[in-house]
């Protein structure tokens, strides 16, 4: 019936592009994409899909790495969505794969379809008589079932990021209803018991109607931590949502699944119609502002991964962005549609600008970029189109901040540059929180101090072996780099040995006291780095450790 409904909404939705679509041998006089490094937008929480046993099998080890790795031929996803069974007896399904991605670097999340069958009853809704609804006097025991799969996951090695309260609670022809009012009801009196960030009900098409109230109330909006929302069938014009904007300070905005445009099980290597992936995310990213972007099934015949388990033409398309635009970056200003059938989004973090651009046209386009308030020398770039996949292509030569690239019909292509500078000090260094996208060993997330930035901080819990390890620590090129530590530590000294990919690069460093736990101050460790991909853990080796804010990297000058 989704599907259906789905496969209504986009031909509805794209009929007008169908009508003013150029011929395929008109061609454009290209308007330069201008990239303003200075001004930062949503913080980047990543990319990802979901993996769900129960109904489609688990994911292989070899699919894994392929999965969240970020090597060549994988896909670089950094989050992964899992099932919370109506039966606990069910749960341990979907360890192996959430375990493997948080060893790799992701976070997981976890989203619930039903509540245990003892807590639901049904109604009459609009004459179905079998539609089902979680009893009124129940709220508080589902909030316990939502703890003790927190519970499970954190005592089999899997620290959830978040919980949802509901998947597509106005969607539940096979699962559990929810009206607007009974959301509220459970967000103001019930989600503040939960253990771990709350993810809203997520509505299977992205209806402002189903959050507004969160929003509106202090109470529940305080209880909620990310807002979760689906986009099957909703029109890019509906992507943005000024009441968030006006109200979600300090709140996370993901978008926690879909597929685009269709679930057709042989359409994950159609081309160019996977190239509407891609334009799709461009969307997600730049007009609904979304911090993560969350397929359905990882391995599907629709999916980024096909059923052996190799890379699909979309999720080569998603690849564009999920490689590249990494946990902790920024998305910057830059010319959306410089062009007709041209689209355009920009990042920043790790020292580099990465820029995505999708040509959705049947003519190729020259096109001009101009980066303000920040320096690159040369470009590299990849190339996924009809014969190729993400395939390397000559390096580019910046002259005077521009640069000119040929993108080909009907395809992405993504750019990276090393920065030399950038607006506001985020093009030379790159902030990574404690609390998010970091391994945690006998160490806890924790708010109960003030003056932390983002969702809290992280507490050491033991004397030693203690750790937080932070898994995708881009680098542009291998040399010394600056770590700058957030910390706050209330009296004493504590040390923290430090390690950057397995190796013990500092003995007990030194962290002094700040005078309160309220109260932090910077501390600067220099270790190397490689090109690519690292890893940095802090370990206590006798003294406990102070509280950790975050870190921030960059290149010694």
């Amino acid at each position: 019936m989704r599907k259906l409904l789905v496969l209504w909404l986009v031909f509805v939705l794209g009929l007008p592009v169908m009508l003013t679509a150029p011929s395929p041998n008109e061609a454009f006089a290209a308007s330069d994409t201008v990239i303003n490094l200075s001004a930062e937008r949503q913080l980047i929480k990543g990319f990802g899909g979901m993996n769900h046993p129960s109904w489609a099998g688990d994911l292989s080890s070899s699919q894994r790495e392929t999965a969240f790795g970020n090597g060549q031929n994988q896909l670089g996803f950094s989050i992964v969505r899992i099932y919370v069974d109506e039966n606990s007896a069910n749960w341990h399904k979907e360890v192996p794969t959430a375990k493997r991605a948080a060893e790799l670097g992701a976070l997981v999340i976890a989203s619930p379809w039903n509540p245990p069958s003892h807590m639901v009853e049904k109604f009459n809704r609009n004459g179905d008589t079998n539609a089902k609804r979680l009893k009124y006097n129940m709220y508080n025991e589902y909030a316990q079932h939502l703890n003790n799969f927190v519970s499970f996951m954190a005592n089999n090695g899997v620290d959830l990021y978040a919980i949802s309260v509901q998947n597509e609670p106005d969607y539940a022809h096979e699962w559990t209803w929810w009206t607007p009012a009974e959301i509220l009801t459970f967000m103001k009196n019930n989600a503040g018991s939960i253990k771990t960030r709350v993810i809203s009900p997520e509505s299977f098409q992205y209806l402002k109607n189903y959050y507004d109230p969160i929003l509106n109330d202090p109470q529940a909006l305080a209880n909620m931590d990310i807002l979760g929302a689906h986009l099957y069938g909703t029109s890019f014009n509906n992507f943005p949502y000024p009441l968030f904007k006006q109200k979600g300070a300090g709140k996370e905005l993901w978008m926690t699944e879909v597929y685009y445009p269709n679930s057709d099980m042989t359409s994950g290597d159609r081309w160019p119609e996977a190239l509407d992936v891609a334009h799709h995310i461009h969307h997600a990213m730049a007009d609904g502002e979304f911090q993560a972007y969350i397929w359905w099934y990882i391995r599907r015949g629709y999916g980024p991964m096909r059923e052996d388990g190799t890379i699909s033409k979309r999720g080569y398309s998603m690849a564009h962005f999920s490689k590249f635009v990494r946990p902790g970056y920024k998305r910057v200003d830059a010319t959306k549609n410089p062009n007709t059938n041209v689209f355009v989004s920009a990042y920043k973090g790790g020292n580099k600008v990465v820029i995505v651009a999708v040509n959705k046209g049947s003519s190729a386009v020259n096109q001009n970029f101009v980066l303000q308030n920040g320096s690159v020398s040369a470009v590299s770039r990849w190339v996924t189109k009809a014969n190729s996949n993400l395939q390397p292509e000559a390096t580019i030569q910046v002259t005077g901040n521009n640069f000119s690239a040929n993108l080909a019909p009907q395809s992405i292509t993504t750019f990276v540059a090393d920065l030399s500078g950038g607006g506001s000090g985020g093009g030379s260094s790159t902030t990574y929180q404690a609390e998010t996208g970091a391994t945690l060993a006998s160490a806890v997330t924790e708010s109960n101090y003030s003056g932390y930035t983002g969702s809290g901080y992280v507490n050491f819990n033991a004397y030693s072996g203690a750790s937080v390890q932070w898994n995708n620590i881009y680098c542009a090129i291998t040399g010394t780099k600056n770590i700058k530590v957030r910390y706050a530590l209330e009296s004493g000294t504590r040390n923290l040995d430090v390690y950057v990919n397995g190796t013990k690069m500092t003995e007990s460093a030194s962290f002094g006291p700040t005078g309160s736990w309220s109260n932090w101050a910077e501390k600067t460790i220099t270790v190397p780095m490689n090109t690519g991909t690292n890893t940095l853990r802090f370990v206590t080796n006798g003294t406990e450790g102070p509280n950790i804010d975050y870190i921030e990297v960059s290149a010694v000058e």
